[in-house]
């Protein structure tokens, strides 16, 4: 089993935010390898200039991730803006912790190397990301016929 060393920061002021043990369940079920990372749950502004300023986009999105290292172990920063999140989830009609477990698991796995830029790389992510989350007890993100449990 791989090993995971994880630091949670918490920068917003949002509630209902899931708890370090929550975060670190879920990021473990994604591991392929051993892992550093440091996951930050972050508000609007904050997200908004990292999404600017790394990606030229300038909007907050709901996960950032950013690889910073491969070998001998994987290292990165994943970025989770909490107001982005709890509005998705609620257009989604989906849990607020079934997001959170979901939006972890794509962000490990985009640390692990996965991108869905292209259809055959998305594919594979989503079924990995499915499969995670169905392990873990949460509907499958991807399926139609999401649903609040």
């Amino acid at each position: 089993m791989p090993r995971l060393a994880m630091n949670v920061q918490y920068a917003s002021e949002w509630d209902s935010l899931p708890s370090e043990k929550q975060f670190r369940k879920w990021a473990r079920a994604a591991l392929r390898v051993d892992t550093e990372a440091t996951l930050r749950i972050v508000d609007e502004e904050e997200g908004r200039m990292l999404n600017r300023d790394y990606r030229g986009k300038d909007y907050a999105t709901n996960v950032l991730t950013f690889p910073l290292e491969e070998e001998p172990w994987l290292v990165g920063d994943i970025i989770l803006c909490a107001p982005v999140v709890a509005r998705e989830a609620a257009e989604q009609n989906i849990t607020l912790e079934s997001h959170y477990a979901h939006l972890t698991v794509h962000g490990i796995l985009h640390m692990h190397g996965y991108d869905h830029e292209d259809e055959h790389q998305a594919e594979l992510m989503e079924s990995i990301e499915s499969f995670t989350m169905i392990q873990l007890g949460y509907p499958d993100p991807y399926s139609s016929e999401k649903r609040k449990r």
